[in-house]
């Protein structure tokens, strides 16, 4: 038997009836005059757009079909200023995880459809415990930036939920790889997180990170400027050396950062994986042999040097167009995932300065974290001299760099090509402060200082009272580069374990590396290292 329908059911199966004919009569009429798509309707439609494009990020950046997500259906609590008539689930971020050339990230990607991509309380939740997650798997996380800062609406709630980020940024810095794609406007208090991590990653006219807009900085400073001049991806890539990679769009962004994740290891507790080049150990490098040129004031680029040395097509380079006379990246060496670092004789003579300390420091920091092995190449006539430096703190910036490779306990290779001058000696992965190998050309030149300048303030009396000065300067300089501008001296101390001909380069920093591949190097007991600023 079938039951009688009560009153109350027939009396909701009758309304529901009327709004079905209303509806078909209002679509009738919608027929014959077709009205303006309203407001909601276009937002709500810019959003599903978006967070396609949202999605189509993270499933470009994870292996097909790997991809899970967490957090889906997470709505905003806000019920001011009509937060509950917007809530739309996800909060305008997705989180999960995925693998990447088989091994797992985690990551998350913000939709700039919802309010702007605005973090609130609970889309900050959701980036907080993908973090947790991450750092719980000790896994790398990508974090997919387009967000137009805090959520005006939701108040200090907005505020803490950045501040969540960010300890979290901080408790996993050193403890797995953090990458932040910049993939949109990154503004305000955004701007911070991105700043934290290992990477960054931006996109030209596409991508921009700046504190405060173009519109704020004309009320306060009266200054007019345009948001890509204010915070592009060329202004972080070469002026402020906030971004390391930069790319045309968000497809080789992407293709970037899953190559980038190939050189890093899962965590702090890995090696990075080895990966087979197929390139021979024992090739032939005898190109490197006539690299450098016979006078030593002749440029040259240490580039070519880098690419013969290590694997075929392996070197990744980092801060490419930033502080140009020092070259830093990741490459391979017989399959090795290790970090690179040469100064660059085709830029400002290869000096070092307060941006190249500040980038080559980075770089050496973020290589001990993730275990990756250090490979210094060396043509370093001095810092740069000036006021500008001086005052820019060239002091506390080249300390940066020798706190790096004396804090550096992974294994550390140096080949001095042609010049080691002075501080810049020292601070380039010298004995001093800690390498494990150094190696030297026999073009190596390892002095206080240069020739010239030696002998002007040694033999200044001397050669003043010569009969013809000019021949006594050229005896002395021929006396001081025979005496000191050579590896011979630097050998007699231990200061260079071999004077090596060019084309063994590679195969020696080979077998030196397998040699130390396993090296474990204590450190004293301490709250934290306090590293000039």
């Amino acid at each position: 038997m079938f039951d009688v329908p009560s009153s109350e059911l027939r009396k909701k199966r009758d309304i529901n009836e009327q709004k079905t004919e209303e509806k078909l009569i209002k679509e009738n009429l919608t027929k014959e005059n077709p009205p303006k798509e309203n407001q909601m309707d276009k937002q709500e439609n810019n959003q599903n757009n978006f967070d396609g494009l949202a999605r189509r990020r993270l499933e470009m950046l994870f292996d097909e079909g790997t991809f899970e997500e967490i957090g889906a259906g997470v709505v905003n609590r806000s019920t001011d200023f009509g937060l509950e008539k917007k809530r739309i689930p996800g909060d305008g971020v997705i989180t999960g995880s995925g693998e990447v050339n088989g091994r797992v990230v985690f990551a998350y990607s913000q939709d700039r459809t919802v309010m702007g991509g605005s973090l609130g309380e609970a889309h900050a939740q959701k980036i907080a415990r993908i973090q947790d997650l991450a750092l719980r798997a000790k896994s790398p996380l990508v974090g997919i930036n387009d967000s137009g800062g805090a959520r005006i609406q939701e108040g200090i709630d907005s505020l803490g939920g950045y501040g969540e980020i960010f300890r979290r940024n901080v408790l996993s810095s050193g403890v797995l790889p953090q990458i932040s794609m910049v993939l949109g406007p990154c503004a305000g208090g955004a701007v911070y997180s991105p700043a934290l991590t290992d990477f960054v990653v931006m996109v030209r006219k596409q991508s921009y990170m700046f504190l405060t807009g173009p519109k704020v900085v004309k009320t306060v400073t009266f200054e007019d400027v345009d948001a890509e001049s204010l915070g592009g991806a060329d202004v972080h890539a070469r002026t402020s050396g906030i971004a390391q990679l930069v790319y045309k769009d968000d497809e080789a962004a992407i293709a970037g950062v899953r190559e980038l994740l190939g050189y890093l290891p899962q965590s702090y507790l890995e090696k990075p994986r080895y990966m087979e080049t197929g390139d021979p150990v024992e090739r032939d490098c005898s190109e490197l042999d006539t690299a450098i040129p016979e006078s030593s004031k002749q440029i040259y680029n240490v580039k070519l040097i880098v690419k013969t040395i290590f694997d075929n097509n392996s070197f990744f380079e980092i801060h490419k167009n930033w502080a140009k006379n020092i070259v830093v990246g990741f490459a391979r060496l017989g399959g090795y995932s290790v970090g690179v670092i040469a100064n660059q004789p085709a830029m400002m003579a290869g000096v070092l300065d307060f941006n190249a300390s500040r980038k080559a420091a980075r770089f050496i920091r973020t290589c001990n974290a993730f275990n990756i092995p250090i490979i210094s190449l060396i043509d370093v006539p001095g810092f740069l001299p000036g006021t500008g430096q001086e005052h820019n703190g060239v002091i506390s910036h080249g300390a940066k760099l020798m706190y790096a490779y004396c804090e550096a306990t992974v294994p550390k290779l140096a080949v001095i090509m042609r010049k080691a001058y002075g501080g810049a000696y020292i601070v380039m992965s010298s004995k001093h402060v800690g390498a494990d190998v150094n190696l030297a050309w026999p073009t190596a030149e390892v002095a206080v200082m240069g020739a010239a300048g030696a002998v002007e303030v040694l033999f200044r009396k001397q050669i003043a009272t010569a009969p013809d000065q000019d021949k006594a300067t050229e005896d002395k300089v021929e006396e001081y580069e025979n005496k000191f501008l050579n590896p011979a001296r630097a050998m007699e101390r231990g200061y260079v374990d071999a004077v090596i001909n060019p084309s063994e380069t590679r195969a020696k920093l080979y077998r030196h590396l397998k040699s130390h591949f396993n090296k474990v190097e204590e450190r004293p007991n301490r709250r934290n290292g306090n590293m000039p600023t």
